[in-house]
Formats: C-alpha cells, sequence, structure tokens
C-alpha cells in the first residue's frame, strides 16, 4: 500500500472531482459535503484554509468515498 501524501482541502477536492463527485452542500462550520451520483457515496471534506488535512482524515475520506489509496494517488 503506497503511502498518503500532504494535501491541502483543495487539492482534495480535485481529486474527487475527477472521480466523479460533486459539491452536494455545507455542513457544519467549514466543512462541506461531496456525493458521487453514480455510486451514491457521501464524504465530508474539512474545508480548513491554509492546512493541509491529516493523514487519518484522509484516510477516512477517501474510505467514504469508496476508492483505494492507490485509485486516489491516481487521479
Amino acid at each position: 500500500m503506497s503511502g498518503l501524501p500532504s494535501l491541502k482541502p483543495i487539492e482534495v477536492i480535485h481529486k474527487l472531482r475527477r472521480a466523479g463527485f460533486v459539491f452536494d452542500r455545507h455542513a457544519k462550520g467549514s466543512h462541506e459535503i461531496w456525493y458521487n451520483p453514480i455510486t451514491h457515496k457521501r464524504t465530508v471534506i474539512p474545508n480548513h484554509q491554509g492546512k493541509d488535512i491529516p493523514k487519518g482524515t484522509l484516510r477516512a475520506i477517501i474510505r467514504e468515498a469508496g476508492l483505494t489509496i492507490e485509485e486516489f494517488n491516481q487521479l
């Protein structure tokens, strides 16, 4: 299993868009909910400007999106 890079929220959002996700709605605070209409999966992105997403959180986002780490890294 390959490692996870340090990513900003905007970089994660770009990768999710390439995977077919679209913005659904804002959640509490600065969190956003993204939805994939094909797979019917939802994931929450903490959009804190200027901060990297922690690796454990990124791993949970990838899992919620129904992707493997390798698939996510290739996007």
